[in-house]
């Protein structure tokens, strides 16, 4: 059984996908993850994330892979575990710019695919019930309004250490929101045939829990 979440930044996809997965007894899958991996191996080369010909060019020397550490997915760039470098605000402006560009997409969209085929998932993104996954059983939309997605991100943040002001964070998300919906590329949207499941004032455990009771509906 394959579950779909797309959503904007910030809506709690990877951590109420990978909670709910927890509860079913799936596999939990982060596309993001992958995308972060790219613009961070594209950064690391010393080339603009936003250069179509440059991020291309880089592709071939990136070898990315999952595992899954105790239940939890890491991603290992050309063999290094990049799970916290990813997890930066310079990382996730980089996973948008290279997201936009096709050969980009092509080269992952094999990968993603296969992990979610090979067994019971849930599997999140931006375009994961559009494109990648239009076969899923369940397809979700998170959101919730931009001031809940950067109050959310602002408070994780600051449990890492990082003191962001929350202006920055509010910005940083709008500007997320606008480069996701407006490329011309697989741009973030809803399923025709998907659920809204709107977060905003609800607590991860609600929103977990309301994953659980769709996925449940539809299992056989």
């Amino acid at each position: 059984m394959i579950i779909a979440i797309d959503g904007p930044s910030g809506a709690g996809k990877s951590s109420c996908a990978r909670l709910a997965a927890q509860a079913l007894g799936f596999v939990y899958i982060d596309t993001g993850a992958l995308y972060r991996a790219i613009g961070l191996a594209v950064r690391m080369a010393g080339q603009p994330a936003g250069d179509e010909t440059q991020v291309a060019a880089c592709l071939p020397e990136i070898d990315l892979s999952i595992q899954y550490v105790v239940g939890t997915q890491h991603v290992f760039l050309n063999g290094e575990d990049v799970s916290e470098e990813i997890r930066t605000p310079e990382s996730a402006m980089a996973a948008s710019d290279v997201a936009k560009i096709p050969a980009v997409r092509t080269y992952l969209l094999g990968l993603q695919r296969a992990l979610a085929r090979a067994q019971n998932s849930i599997m999140d993104g931006r375009d994961i019930g559009t494109v990648v996954l239009p076969e899923a059983d369940v397809k979700l939309f998170l959101t919730a309004s931009p001031e809940e997605r950067a109050k959310r991100r602002w408070l994780e943040l600051k449990s890492k250490g990082l003191d962001e002001p929350y202006a920055k964070v509010l910005a940083e998300v709008a500007a997320r929101d606008k480069q996701d919906t407006e490329r011309a590329i697989s741009p973030l949207r809803p399923a025709e045939d998907g659920m809204l499941l709107d977060t905003t004032g609800m607590t991860r455990e609600e929103v977990v829990q309301a994953i659980v009771n769709i996925v449940k509906e539809k299992l056989p």
